[in-house]
């Protein structure tokens, strides 16, 4: 079977398009990262898990990625929190940065190959903002710089938004003391205010403005074009046409070939936003359910739609991870340290690889590669426990063969990184400190049914079963011994 070409939906030209790397073999991806002013929350959280599976999917057809994900650690933002918090406005952000560090790798992130800090970048902003002033494209009025819009023809064509009607209430957006030749030009240099950080420029001590610095960051790291930009819809405008605009006007060059951007997190119903007051931290989140099925509700819908997030819905992805986890379990006691030999497979474990790709080439797919998932799982589990075959080093192999694809497909996925053994455990807890159940309850049940069963007091047996069952406990037996685990539909997630 072929492999199938990857197609990407590009917001500038609003359709999917080939992926068509610069370099053949090679891919530049930049993402905006986080402003590293407050914990990250689940809104940002979705957006950086969609690339890092975007990413990981690259890299698993075979692409020589280099991923460049920024932080934002000069911002305004950063400023009134250092303030109200009485701490240097550096410090904050590099306690941020460590903070997210730490969210990002229990969330299963992987690291990107750069991840530049504004503060690190000061000299190479300086020299762009110093090129668009050389070039025309900018001017400097008092300690400030602006980009001149109405110089750059190509304005606002990712958002496709007018600028007349814009700059119409532009006025009462301006800060206090700027002073611009058109409501709409946008700041590349900040002269410094007392209190915050500053660096020595041309044009005085001062500090970049919020666009200007994606554009230095992902130019020293990816070159002045490179193949995909990828963040929030929230920042097609302003700051992505505000990138393109002053990047363009720069170098003369396209910046990107692919725009990429991920949809929405809807809370109760509402776009989840900061200046809304109705977020959800990421670290709270993966203390009501588990980092990995979270990234599983993360994936449920495609990365460009809205997604709705409650808690209804991170029960049912943990509820759905128990299984695949639970599925794993079985077949790994099955499989492992066993010689199946050399005989034939029963099917073609391959096939899931072929359907996965199809899926995540159009678009990166990700609701139907987790169909493809799930199909995968479904046939684990029957050749597990309804072969069809009655020879077992066939069924044997296969199940090697199977278990072997979901390590493969759970590398793109960044899931089932665990032992099922010990995610099963971890997850049982959980259920029973949400549920107050009683263990040595609980475990006091199993012995005396072991009892009534070897005194083949079945009813008893069959009673003391009940009675767990009835406080949310399902027994689990097997050649080992009986276990327990809580019942789903009945747990607190």
């Amino acid at each position: 079977m072929s492999t199938p070409l990857i197609r990407v939906y590009n917001t500038l030209q609003h359709a999917k398009v080939p992926l068509e790397p610069i370099t053949p073999g090679k891919l530049g991806v930049y993402v905006c990262g986080p402003t590293v002013y407050s914990y990250v929350h689940i809104g940002n959280a979705r957006t950086f898990t969609s690339f890092d599976v975007i990413v990981r999917y690259l890299r698993f057809r075979g692409f020589e990625v280099k991923y460049v994900r920024n932080y934002t650690d000069v911002d305004d933002k950063i400023i009134n929190a250092a303030k109200a918090s009485g701490e240097d406005p550096i410090a904050l952000a590099a306690r941020f940065v460590g903070e997210f560090e730490a969210d990002a790798k229990a969330l299963h992130l992987i690291a990107p190959d750069v991840s530049p800090k504004v503060s690190e970048t000061i000299p190479e902003i300086v020299a762009l903002v110093k090129t668009l002033v050389e070039k025309g494209a900018a001017y400097v009025s008092g300690g400030d710089v602006y980009f001149e819009v109405r110089k750059f023809p190509g304005y606002l064509k990712l958002s496709g938004k007018n600028l007349d009607e814009l700059q119409a209430g532009a006025g009462e957006r301006e800060q206090k003391g700027e002073v611009k030749r058109d409501p709409g030009d946008f700041a590349l240099w900040k002269g410094a205010k007392p209190g915050e950080p500053s660096w020595d420029s041309p044009w005085g001590k001062g500090r970049p403005g919020w666009h200007i610095e994606c554009s230095a960051m992902s130019s020293k790291y990816l070159g002045e074009t490179f193949d995909l930009h990828g963040g929030g819809l929230d920042l097609i405008f302003p700051h992505h046409d505000n990138e393109i605009a002053q990047s363009e006007a720069a170098s003369g060059k396209t910046l990107c070939h692919c725009w990429m951007h991920g949809g929405f997190l809807d809370l109760d119903g509402a776009k989840m936003s900061k200046s809304l007051g109705n977020v959800v931290q990421l670290r709270d989140a993966m203390k009501r359910v588990d980092p990995e099925a979270l990234r599983y509700f993360f994936l449920g819908t495609h990365y460009r739609q809205a997604l709705a997030f409650n808690d209804k819905m991170l029960a049912d992805a943990e509820t759905r991870m128990e299984y695949f986890y639970e599925t794993l379990k079985k077949i790994d006691e099955r499989v492992t340290g066993k010689d199946f030999g050399q005989g034939a497979l029963h099917g073609d474990p391959e096939r899931f690889i072929a359907q996965f790709d199809e899926q995540m080439s159009d678009d990166f797919n990700f609701s139907g590669a987790l169909g493809v998932l799930s199909g995968l799982f479904a046939e684990l589990n029957q050749l597990a426990d309804k072969p069809p075959v009655k020879d077992k080093p066939m069924v044997g192999r296969t199940l090697v063969a199977l278990r072997g694809v979901v390590t493969r497909l759970s590398k793109v996925l960044g899931v089932f990184d665990d032992v099922p053994a010990d995610w099963l455990l971890r997850r049982r807890d959980r259920q029973v400190v949400a549920k107050g159940l009683d263990v040595a309850k609980i475990e006091g049940l199993i012995a005396d049914r072991k009892a009534a069963r070897e005194a083949k007091n079945y009813a008893e047996g069959d009673r003391l079963r009940a009675e767990a069952k009835a406080m949310g406990v399902e027994f689990i037996d097997s050649p080992q011994g009986t276990t327990w685990k809580v019942i789903a539909e009945l747990a607190t997630a």
